[in-house]
């Protein structure tokens, strides 16, 4: 008996000598909206579950901790649809439940594809967390992007920068273009995931083996779910938890997990309705023992813990490029006009800040709309593009449509107020004037078209100067314009321009055109009848930038011959601005115009604007192809928070080694081709991919000199004769624009330089006629807003979602790659300042001198800054 005794104790002892595994089970349902339901039934299933939840949360109260009850939504949205139809009182409790950590939800709308997504429809699309954050004193910590299996490098500061800490990630073998053995061998399954400014989350991602005998969950995105159609939930909770503890193995050298804490997420998987609740209870309970803790999780518990037991995890600051991410370019030019908007929406929100410091409910009456935008941003690259469920694909097709134009119509709305009510607060006098207005945080010196229906022998004065400037009409989709050349637009400000009667000054044109080929003080540029540019001859470098590739030349759509198409002919020629037109029929009927302005050779308007429009409709995969006379370049682009090399991270670059998908990268405000001492930047405004050379799935032509920017189409196939994954025939489409601008520069690729040539392309000075009254304001030229340095880019400024009297939104971004100080100086006294998240939520509180504010940023970063100001 005392030896029996003996035994126990000395058993007793080693176990409690090892060390506990804490386990983690949380029941997380995956939403496919708009995949496997519709919208009203989705948020029907969102209330009603959120209900059963709630009650479960009440019955397991009184149980200990770790086996209570508790639910993880993966999008906002679902709390978006409870305090939609459910009473203050039933939304309040649901506000409790997530205080006290038995609910948990992430800053994301929905589940999203990210590849596509310009930077700031990223963050708007989090903004109704950063309401409830503010509202509610609530922290949301949790961001997700599941079933893709690719997922940018940006985000992780975009993420990071709004609050969040933690991501977990699951994936899904459906439909993806790459085997099981390649995306199955992840380096780490903890790791940092780390953007370029060095800020981040704490990520999960297991390994995943999704062929269909495979003996685990893990890696997928319904890991406590190991049979679909499952009859025993209990039964596989617990072989769940069985394979949690065996996958933790902290004693071999070599282990995959070298970890004493574990987690499977997600239950829920395709089903619109998941109602398991006591399973996980019953689990925890009946596998804790005295080696394993097992709990019920909200998920950050969990990475709670590994924050501190695992303080030193491994970094990844990799792009694992895009493959859902992919399939909004079946329905491009409805993406086009959300991007597009999104581009807008900078000028919009710059207008409405000057507007409101002066009106300040100018705009109330659009609340609803704007946030009935943001929540469409975080909704339009829902996950699944792929369109092939149970909502078939016209329904998806109208649903992204109606998406599109919330977007566009709040965007829309905003601008045209925003515009009329700063035309209305300056002082008119007897001659029409108009102001032109700068968006951008540097003095711009550019063109700028305002509509006018008058005589043409007039002349346009700017107020400020008192000098006549260069002027000519010009027609555009049918409408008159008076374009003008503005100098020295204020950083976020305007100038004020007179319409005299009177010729103006007798100014040469702004090129010469003979045949098809047009010639600046710099530039020479051949326009080929089918729109192609076989002929771009830089003077100032002494080199011709054509090359062709494949047959291709640059802007082409791939005619087999580039001179099939009507004569080329000269539109809007004038002392600003000379436009040349080419249309041809093949490959499908398109219109190419390509404009060139004066002052090219130094100040003024440097780049080459390239306009395209494809006039009917097709369901292939059509590219615009740019074939440069480069030599072995090196690619740089915008992917979302961060300027990417396109070469793997073993070869310098920023692409993964391994599990990375590389045949498209994101193409957002730029792509730069530069070989040493010389290259191009590319604008880009309406595509949202581009692929280098013959790049494929697993091989990326790193040093190719091709660009092909991505038109549209059906890029993937589901299944081996299974059809492919999209909207068919971009939806019967027959209307596409292409907005392009090159720039040919000497020296090294600068980022800021590309950013700033980008940026002005697709920002456009924006003009409104003067109509206030001589109670308006006087001033001929305003400036709201300007940086210290010039490597620190003004990306957004905006009323506070909380009213001008909550301040003024500031968000740059520092081009630099290193830590830099500089100074925002605002036209009016700033009364307080705060640091904040993205998403608007304040973080610290900073010290501002009269109108100056001191703000610090490491390399690469993006900051936000709440800004109150005197009256």
């Amino acid at each position: 008996m005392r030896y029996f005794l003996f035994f126990t104790l000395l058993c007793f002892s080693a176990a409690n000598a090892q060390p506990v595994k804490r386990l983690y089970l949380a029941n997380d349902d995956h939403t496919d909206y708009m995949w496997t339901a519709n919208e009203a039934n989705y948020d029907t299933a969102f209330v009603k579950m959120l209900d059963y939840y709630l009650d479960q949360i009440d019955a397991t109260r009184s149980n200990p901790s770790d086996f209570q009850a508790r639910f993880n939504c993966d999008g906002s949205y679902w709390l978006r649809a409870y305090q939609k139809y459910r009473s203050p009182a039933r939304f309040n409790r649901l506000i409790a439940a997530i205080r006290s950590g038995h609910i948990g939800s992430p800053l994301n709308t929905l589940v999203s594809t990210y590849g596509a997504q310009p930077t700031e429809a990223v963050l708007r699309g989090m903004f109704y967390a950063g309401q409830l954050e503010r509202a509610y004193g609530l922290r949301f910590t949790l961001a997700e992007a599941m079933e893709n299996n690719t997922l940018p490098l940006g985000l992780s500061s975009l993420w990071a920068g709004s609050g969040a800490k933690y991501s977990w990630k699951g994936i899904g073998g459906y439909g993806s273009q790459m085997t099981y053995e390649y995306r199955a061998n992840r380096r780490h399954q903890l790791y940092r995931y780390t953007g370029l400014d060095s800020s981040g989350v704490l990520m999960k991602w297991y390994r995943y083996d999704g062929r269909p005998k495979a003996h685990t969950a893990f890696g997928g995105y319904a890991e406590c779910r190991l049979v679909i159609k499952s009859v025993n939930t209990m039964k596989e909770l617990r072989q769940i938890v069985n394979g949690l503890d065996a996958m933790c193995d902290t004693i071999s050298p070599n282990s995959a997990y070298p970890y004493n804490v574990a987690g499977a997420f997600g239950y829920g998987h395709d089903d619109l309705n998941t109602y398991v609740s006591q399973p996980f209870v019953d689990a925890a309970k009946a596998e804790t023992t005295p080696t394993r803790k097992v709990r019920v999780s909200n998920e950050e518990d969990f990475f709670q813990d590994v924050a501190r037991s695992y303080p030193k995890l491994p970094f990844e600051s990799v792009s694992y490029g895009n493959e859902w991410d992919l399939y909004c370019a079946s329905m491009n030019e409805t993406t086009a006009q959300v991007r597009r908007s999104t581009e807008k929406l900078r000028a919009a929100e710059a207008l409405a800040s000057l507007v409101a410091l002066k009106t300040p409910g100018f705009a109330s009456r659009l609340t609803t709309a704007r946030n009935l935008a943001w929540e469409s941003f975080g909704m339009y690259w829902e996950h699944n593009w792929t369109a092939d469920g149970p909502v078939k694909q016209p329904v998806r097709a109208q649903w992204q449509i109606k998406i599109q134009r919330q977007i566009s119509g709040y965007v829309d709305s905003l601008f045209l107020l925003s515009a009329t009510t700063l035309g209305r607060q300056i002082r008119q006098t007897a001659n029409p004037r108009f102001y032109v207005f700068n968006p951008l945080n540097w003095s711009r010196s550019d063109v700028a078209d305002f509509a006018y229906a008058g005589s043409g022998s007039i002349q346009v004065v700017d107020v400020s100067t008192g000098k006549t400037v260069a002027s000519q009409l010009i027609t555009q989709e049918g409408k008159r314009f008076l374009r003008i050349f503005a100098e020295g637009v204020p950083s976020v400000g305007y100038k004020v321009f007179e319409i005299k009667t009177g010729p103006s000054p007798s100014l040469p044109v702004a090129a010469a055109v003979v045949g098809e080929t047009i010639r600046t003080a710099r530039y020479r540029i051949r326009l080929s009848p089918s729109g192609a540019i076989t002929d771009l001859y830089d003077s100032l470098a002494n080199r011709q930038l054509v090359k062709p590739m494949d047959g291709k030349y640059l802007n082409d759509l791939g005619a087999p011959n580039v001179d099939e198409g009507s004569p080329v002919v000269v539109e809007n020629a004038g002392p600003v601005s000379v436009t040349l037109k080419a249309v041809s029929p093949v490959p499908v009927p398109h219109t190419v115009r390509v404009t060139v302005f004066a002052n090219s050779r130094d100040a003024g308007t440097p780049r080459i604007e390239i306009e395209n429009r494809i006039q009917a409709n097709f369901s292939d995969v059509k590219t615009w192809a740019f074939s440069f006379n480069l030599n072995q370049p090196t690619t740089r682009h915008e992917e979302l928070g961060a300027i990417l090399t396109a070469k793997k991270e073993t070869r310098g670059g920023h692409y993964a080694a391994q599990n990375a998908r590389l045949d498209w990268q994101t193409f957002n405000h730029f792509a730069d081709l530069s070989e040493r001492n010389y290259g191009v930047t590319l604008s880009n405004l309406d595509c949202s991919f581009f692929k280098l050379g013959h790049s494929t799935v697993d091989s990326l032509w790193e040093q190719s000199p091709q660009l092909n920017a991505l038109a549209g189409g059906q890029v993937d196939t589901k299944r081996e004769d299974q059809g492919v994954l999209g909207i068919f025939g971009q939806n019967g489409q027959t209307n596409f624009l292409y907005q392009f601008a090159l720039h040919p520069h000497q020296g090294d690729f600068e980022p800021v330089v590309a950013m700033k040539f980008a940026l002005e392309h697709q920002n456009p000075l924006v003009t409104g006629a003067v109509t206030g009254n001589r109670n308006s304001d006087p001033q001929s030229t305003f400036s709201l807003l300007t940086t210290s340095d010039p490597n620190v880019l003004l990306w957004s400024l905006k009323p506070s979602e909380d009213g001008i009297g909550a301040g003024l939104m500031a968000r740059f971004w520092n081009f630099n790659g290193k830590p830099v100080t500089p100074t925002i100086t605002v036209a009016k006294p700033i009364r307080r300042a705060w640091k904040t998240t993205h998403i608007e939520t304040n973080e610290q509180l900073l010290k501002p001198d009269n109108h100056t504010l001191p703000i610090r940023f490491a390399p690469h970063q993006l900051n936000s800054y709440r800004l109150q100001l005197a009256n």
